[in-house]
């Protein structure tokens, strides 16, 4: 499969001829030329959301003309940089994880309703200019940057997440006070969620003032204290 593009109303696949034949042979040719062929999609205006992960691309074509792009997915690929011209600015999801991207200075600051950037495993170094360029991202929920050169950094996380205040899953990783389900790493924090029974502690104290001795009379001892347990339960 070469290329899959969906749209509001369309789902169009695109599938080479039989290996071998002069068909295929004229197929490879125009996929090294141009990511895009022409036959793939219909109407550019179609398209919502658009696949060309694991291409083996090592630059990003031109997708401005897709008005109604909402979702691209570019990941997996061998990416070194990205223009600014590739994205139309109605972007809210974008996928560049697994790729050699160096920078994205210049590039992305356009994309104001993003809502999802994954650019993991790449080669970024500089954060000061990762954060320029996405301070402007006021919806941007879902970040990830881990296995970047510049997440080595200690000060990293506190960094990313005083810069864009709006990010409520940094790699992976949910923020307190987020909304909806927070994103751990396995462990759970009882005292924040009430549907979680507390556990409760008891013990018991033996009253031995009650117990008989040799010097009381058993027969006939009205005296004598009662002899009890005393329960206490702590939770």
């Amino acid at each position: 499969m070469c290329l899959l593009a969906t749209g509001e109303c369309s789902l169009v696949l695109f599938r080479p001829a039989a290996a071998g034949s002069s068909s295929d042979m004229e197929i490879n040719k125009q996929e090294n030329e141009d990511p895009l062929p022409k036959r793939v999609i219909q109407r550019d205006t179609d398209v919502t959301h658009l696949h060309l992960a694991r291409r083996g691309l090592t630059y990003i074509p031109d997708l401005s003309s897709f008005s109604m792009l909402r979702c691209m997915w570019l990941n997996n690929n061998k990416i070194r940089e990205v223009s600014r011209a590739s994205f139309n600015c109605c972007l809210t999801e974008l996928y560049l994880q697994n790729n050699d991207i160096l920078s994205i200075s210049g590039a992305l600051r356009h994309l104001t309703c993003l809502q999802v950037l994954l650019l993991f495993n790449n080669q970024m170094k500089c954060l000061e200019e990762t954060m320029s360029e996405l301070k402007n991202m006021q919806d941007l929920h879902t970040l990830s940057l881990y296995l970047n050169p510049f997440t080595q950094d200690p000060e990293y996380r506190q960094y990313v997440l005083h810069h864009l205040p709006s990010v409520r899953f940094l790699d992976r990783k949910g923020q307190r006070g987020s909304k909806g389900k927070r994103c751990t790493d396995g462990h759970s924090d009882d005292r924040e969620n009430p549907s979680v029974p507390k556990s409760i502690i008891q013990f018991s104290i033996m009253n031995w003032t009650g117990t008989s001795t040799s010097q009381w009379n058993h027969l006939d001892d009205s005296s004598k204290p009662a002899s009890g347990i005393l329960t206490v339960k702590l939770r």
